[in-house]
């Protein structure tokens, strides 16, 4: 029977870099929308990047049989300067963290008018009771909620093109913003995703057969992160006038399937915020339980009552702030996996 481990490769890949900015449409429109029709030259060079770095960082574990990305560190940059990085990754964790729960908090605030509060108390909740019984489930939640994203959204997109026409409110679009230009944007882009690609994937040994099966994971999640995107960006250029201000603006997009389909997505969209938040904090959780020698549940629980008054800094505002400084300050990991894997250091 022929193995389809990169499948699930693949759908790993991709639910982890769709959280609450992908899949919402924020961090679209931040990176990629406010350059106009230039934003699909971003997301080209981005989709680009994602497959290599994917089949990179596959490949690597698979050789190597690395068991976390503290191996990965160390094998390309040695214990000292290794150290570094981690604190920047478990910074990023932190933070990534963060933005899934002022998310939830956008949700529950502009799709069910409850209280912003409300929304990130029930994702801390909910993620914190996860991390009490560690998060076997990563798989299979990314199974289901995936493809559902992928039909979802693509659906839409559709939708908005037949009855609207591809024409955009913003096509020329900005020359330069908080990110740079198109093509800095979408290296900024990959390198914070970077990130929390190689915390969750670096753990993928033990489901990874062989070198082909890591390779064609790695590029089909690039694949599919490319295609999801350029389908949230056309809708988003279209309809920009109208959700370029919004926290979410996917979810107004989401009206052109109707009531149901709004709070159909509306699900998947949390799921999305879910399954990334279950990534972001359980790795943080992990590695600091272990470096300051406490017992994980007990961390897991002060972890979460931290990081809620965080996240009511607000959705958009953490994406604005956080992900292009993350974006910049990881450009040396992102450099340092091209480069060592062409001169076979991983």
């Amino acid at each position: 029977m022929k193995s389809r481990k990169w499948v699930n490769l693949s759908f790993i890949y991709i639910g982890t870099v769709i959280g609450a900015g992908f899949a919402s449409g924020q961090e679209i429109m931040k990176f990629f929308g406010v350059f106009g029709v230039k934003g699909f030259l971003g997301i080209i060079v981005s989709g680009i990047l994602f497959s290599i770095i994917g089949s990179i960082i596959l490949v690597s574990v698979y050789k190597n049989d690395l068991k976390g990305y503290q191996d990965f560190l160390v094998s390309m940059f040695g214990n000292k300067l290794s150290s570094v990085f981690e604190i920047i990754i478990l910074f990023f964790l932190f933070g990534g963290y963060c933005v899934m729960l002022a998310g939830s908090g956008a949700i529950f605030f502009e799709r069910f008018h409850l209280s912003y509060s409300i929304g990130i108390f029930i994702m801390g909740i909910t993620t914190m009771v996860t991390f009490l019984f560690s998060i076997k489930g990563i798989s299979i939640a990314n199974q289901i909620i995936v493809p559902l994203l992928l039909a979802g959204i693509i659906t839409m997109s559709m939708l908005v093109i037949l009855k609207e026409g591809l024409v955009f409110s913003n096509y020329r679009g900005a020359e330069i913003s908080i990110t740079g230009n198109w093509l800095t944007s979408a290296v900024i882009y990959v390198s914070y995703n970077c990130i929390s690609v190689l915390v969750v994937m670096s753990t993928l040994s033990s489901i990874i057969p062989n070198k082909t099966e890591a390779i064609k994971g790695g590029l089909f999640g690039g694949l599919c992160l490319l295609v999801l995107a350029i389908f949230i960006l056309i809708p988003l250029l279209i309809l920009y006038t109208d959700v370029f201000h919004l926290e979410l603006p996917m979810l107004k997009v989401a009206e052109y399937l109707g009531e149901n389909g709004e709070k159909i997505y509306s699900l998947i969209l949390w799921g999305a915020m879910f399954t990334t938040a279950i990534a972001n904090g359980f790795g943080c959780i992990r590695r600091v339980s272990k470096i300051i020698k406490i017992d994980e549940r007990l961390f897991s629980i002060l972890f979460v009552f931290v990081t809620i008054p965080m996240a009511k800094i607000g959705f958009s505002r953490l994406i604005s702030i956080l992900y292009p400084l993350y974006g910049i300050i990881a450009i040396p990991i992102l450099v340092s996996i091209i480069l060592s894997f062409i001169f076979k250091k991983i």
